[in-house]
């Protein structure tokens, strides 16, 4: 079977506003310890787990990663309580999509209790499947949550848009062999074969994601 089989969302900066609030609870959290995070600092851990991220501070900070773990998850999980705001044009598409009958999963490199939190406040959006970073053995950048999205709903990774943000989304959607779909959220990308940048969501449609696999 051939055409657009089911579209692949990451969450963080590309379906909620949330890339920058992340980045502030990593910056909050160094802080604690004495340290400010430096630029290239910053641009590491966007799109990136709370574990790769506790790794990261680990090493410019020499606090245990187990610590600086539980400090991320919480201070995350804590900010987005009630929620994220959704980024424009990201409800209308998910209504659309809903409305035609195409497969959607939600494919995210944040803890899975914030996921499923965050999901619950899409206006009622319903995922045929939803992924938070412990629910494979790897998480972005690695292919893994993408090919085990593709997997559920039953659909070939080339069948597949994933939608994403993140220079590491990104990496981890074309590794596992789908269509990508960037509105970048907080550092340029640009475009590639089997990759289409937009400036916002509200200029995607089903038409246009239809197309990005040929059909």
């Amino acid at each position: 079977m051939s055409g657009l089989r089911a579209v692949l969302f990451d969450m963080d900066g590309t379906l909620v506003d949330t890339e920058h609030t992340w980045v502030d609870v990593v910056e909050e959290v160094a802080a604690r310890h004495g340290h400010a995070l430096g630029e290239e600092q910053r641009s590491a851990v966007y799109g990136r787990a709370v574990e790769d991220t506790a790794e990261l501070l680990h090493s410019a900070l020499g606090v245990q990663v187990e610590a600086l773990n539980a400090e991320l998850h919480r201070d995350f999980a804590a900010r987005l309580a009630g929620g994220a705001p959704p980024r424009p044009g990201a409800l209308r598409l998910l209504a659309e999509l809903r409305a035609c009958g195409i497969p959607t999963a939600l494919v995210s490199a944040s803890p899975r209790a914030v996921v499923r939190r965050v999901a619950g406040t899409l206006d009622g959006h319903r995922f045929d499947a939803v992924y938070g970073a412990e629910d494979t053995a790897r998480t972005k950048p690695a292919p893994d949550p993408y090919r085990a999205a593709a997997a559920a709903l039953g659909a070939a990774p080339g069948l597949c848009v994933a939608v994403e943000d993140t220079v590491t989304g990104v990496a981890s959607a074309e590794a596992a062999g789908c269509r990508v779909l960037v509105v970048p959220s907080v550092e340029p990308i640009a475009p590639a074969a089997g990759r289409t940048v937009l400036t916002s969501l509200e200029e995607a449609d089903l038409t246009l994601l239809r197309s990005l696999v040929g059909s």
